[in-house]
């Protein structure tokens, strides 16, 4: 006998009469993609079914819950970063190798289908060399030439913009100004834009979005500095609240605009989440260097500092709620290859994923990638994991845990889908939901308990129950 037959008669007589109305939904089925560990499921479809009456969930039964009638923000889009590194050990891979690994990312029907992408101005440290695009004390910026990333990079994106379909939503970083424009004279460990640069320097970011549109590379975005408040032994540069948001006002915006690219979406901050809501403030409660700030831009490295703060991206998203919220780098460090089947990645992306676009956030950008056997190359040393990993003596691609359970995102909830309520009923089931723009739901849910549960996914007195793997990931296609 089922449980629902054990409830008392009274208590079940107001249920059928509180969700009769509700007897009919515009939805006929649902269909479980998933992705578990200890076995061989990678978004695998394990099964469809239909909706029958429930009516009032009680205690004992998980439930995930879903309201399509209440809907937040619009969805941008999830992807990677196409980085130096990840270009240099692309073209170290067969031609047919990079022909599956660019289906596998972009194509939304065979692949995981990122819409999104990043790049870095100048090197960073997943480049092999620093290098800029300028001669030095060049402040006109004639000899301004983007021909070293001609060799790797350039050829590399166009190919993500080729599996893409032709078109990739891709912002752009820079991690330092060359160093005759800084303080220390160095584009690594910090330092700091000279004032007498500022101009140079704004100028510079037009220099490269039109060198890039030129190759056939549109540059949808920019971001105004990679982690402006680290001192790295990388490329890095050090700007306060106050100088991002005077650098914006009097001099990067402006430009831009009198260059006709008041089109690009410019993001601020471009850091951890520890700092973001003050950051978010110094910029957007000035007037003057708010109108051209598309977003606020966030890392994840704050678990340095105790852990993932994501209640910061909801702060952000009550005080500033036309300000939109981008996860712009995020990655697993350290690289050690005897990690590549850690299932601990995967959770480690879903559960920030789940919590930043329930927070307000609107795309999510990984780190590089592709990485070599190393975790790199990297010119300072500083190797790290990504969601693949090319043995680059071999040819063979390894795929992690990371590269499935993004996926379970990107594939299904597409560029302007909008966040509806999924609420759980069990901590151990972290869940998020979007209806896309043809009316489809994707509801995701990843149990990150030792335990198997069966759940029901509720909505508006009708139910389809569904099982749950131990440490999984599922998307709930439902239309």
């Amino acid at each position: 006998m089922s449980k629902r037959l054990l409830l008392p008669f009274i208590f079940l007589s107001l249920s059928l009469s509180s969700f009769a109305i509700n007897d009919s939904i515009p939805y006929t089925k649902i269909i479980v993609y998933t992705t578990a560990d200890s076995s061989n499921l990678r978004l695998t479809p394990t099964d469809t079914l239909g909706f029958h009456f429930f009516g009032q969930p009680i205690e004992s039964e998980p439930c995930i819950f879903i309201d399509p009638s209440k809907t937040f923000q619009t969805f941008v889009g999830i992807g990677g970063a196409l980085t130096d590194a990840s270009a240099e050990v692309y073209f170290k891979l067969p031609k047919a190798t990079r022909k599956q690994l660019m289906q596998d990312y972009y194509d939304p029907q065979k692949g995981i289908g990122y819409t999104l992408g990043r790049t870095n101005i100048n090197s960073c440290d997943f480049s092999s060399e620093s290098y800029t695009y300028v001669k030095d004390n060049d402040t006109t910026l004639k000899t301004f030439s983007i021909a070293h990333d001609k060799k790797y990079r350039i050829p590399f994106i166009k190919d993500a913009i080729a599996a893409a379909g032709g078109h990739l939503t891709l912002f752009a970083s820079p991690w330092s100004p060359p160093a005759w424009m800084k303080d220390n004279h160095d584009v690594l460990h910090g330092g700091k834009l000279l004032p007498s640069c500022y101009q140079s320097w704004a100028d510079y970011y037009v220099h490269f979005v039109n060198a890039y549109t030129k190759e056939g590379i549109p540059i949808w975005g920019l971001t105004i500095q990679n982690e402006p408040m680290a001192i790295q032994q990388w490329e890095s540069c050090i700007y306060t609240a106050d100088e991002e948001r005077n650098f914006i006002k009097f001099y990067l915006g402006k430009t831009l605009w009198n260059a006709g690219l008041d089109s690009i979406h410019l993001i601020a901050w471009d850091h951890n989440r520890d700092l973001m809501y003050q950051r978010a403030k110094d910029v957007l409660d000035d007037t003057a260097s708010a109108k051209y700030v598309w977003g606020i831009g966030y890392h994840w490295y704050e678990h340095f500092n105790g852990g993932m703060i994501y209640d910061n991206v909801k702060r952000v998203a009550e005080a500033y709620p036309n300000t939109h919220l981008l996860f712009t780098e995020g990655c697993a460090e350290s690289f050690d290859s005897s990690q590549l089947n850690s299932w601990k990645f995967g959770e480690t992306y879903a559960r920030s994923m789940i919590e930043d676009f329930n927070n307000g956030t609107v795309g999510f950008t990984d780190w590089n990638i592709l990485l070599d056997e190393k975790g790199g190359p990297n010119h300072i040393n500083n190797f790290c994991f990504a969601p693949v990993h090319a043995n680059t003596k071999t040819g063979k691609l390894t795929y992690l845990c990371s590269y499935y359970y993004i996926g379970h995102f990107s594939k299904f909830i597409r560029p302007g889908a909008k966040r509806i309520i999924s609420s759980s009923s069990r901590g151990q089931l972290l869940t998020t939901a979007f209806i896309n723009t043809d009316g489809k739901i994707v509801v995701v849910v990843m149990n990150q308990s030792n335990q198997k549960f069966t759940y029901d996914l509720w909505m508006n007195g009708q139910a389809g129950l569904i099982v749950s793997l131990p440490h999984s990931i599922e998307t709930l296609v439902v239309e």
